[in-house]
């Protein structure tokens, strides 16, 4: 069903309102859980761990995001220490001094025993936000996709790339986040500096829409200098539903 109405990021008066303060990612990228207890992990995060990084005035948003056995056939590319990869945890920070008290609270929590194991890391990166569009069709500007409620998201990991804001022609992408790692130090990240994240935000099905994205993708790779390290679609933590996407 159309949405009626002239797109947010067509209305001047609309982005004069504001445009979000988001301009710092945290990605966290790991392994399913060693004993097969995704769900139980999923719980304790979605329930707990997740919703206490709110109360920290630099996290604006967040996102949680599982691969499951269909999810990972419809890979595009998976590369080395990338394909171990099934879940994605992303906080939307105002900017990287938020990152002191994001490892304060963690320190925290775990003294106050609410933490559970993590699951095994595959990398962490802290990214500064580069581009940010939005299909006409969903009507919400692209300032506010984090807080939009997605079907899926296609994620792109890439070296030596431009933004791929021509996704946002394929059908099922509703908008595209794109940003690049900083050189942080191991004590918050691993992911090397200049690396570019991109999240396409799909309102439709992520395995489906990850068809549709492949003829670009592989196109987009094909010019010099692209160079793709994984490309994936994931499905969000449904809440109360912990065993409905899990690897």
């Amino acid at each position: 069903m159309q949405l009626p109405g002239t797109p947010s990021d067509d209305v001047a008066d609309v982005l004069t309102q504001g445009r979000g303060d988001i301009g710092t990612l945290f990605v966290s990228m790991a392994t399913r859980h060693p004993d097969g207890a995704d769900a139980d992990y999923l719980r304790w995060h979605t329930l707990d761990h997740r919703p206490e990084q709110h109360r920290l005035s630099a996290v604006r948003a967040s996102l949680r995001l599982v691969s499951t056995p269909a999810c990972r056939s419809a890979r595009a590319s998976s590369a080395g220490p990338y394909d171990a990869i099934d879940h994605v945890m992303t906080y939307f920070f105002t900017d990287p001094g938020g990152m002191e008290s994001f490892l304060a609270l963690s320190t925290a929590l775990g003294d106050a025993d609410r933490k559970l194991p993590l699951l095994p890391p595959v990398e962490r990166g802290v990214y500064d936000v580069d581009e940010k569009v939005a299909a006409p069709r969903v009507k919400v500007g692209a300032d506010v996709l984090p807080w939009w409620p997605v079907r899926g998201v296609y994620l792109l990991l890439e070296s030596g790339a431009s933004a791929p804001t021509d996704l946002l022609d394929v059908d099922g992408v509703a908008g595209v986040w794109t940003a690049t790692s900083l050189p942080v130090g191991e004590r918050l990240a691993s992911a090397p500096a200049g690396q570019r994240i991109s999240y396409c935000f799909l309102d439709d099905d992520p395995v489906g829409t990850a068809g549709r994205l492949r003829p670009a993708l592989e196109k987009r790779w094909s010019d010099a200098g692209v160079t793709p390290l994984f490309a994936a679609p994931f499905h969000p933590v449904v809440p109360h539903e912990w065993d409905r996407y899990v690897p």
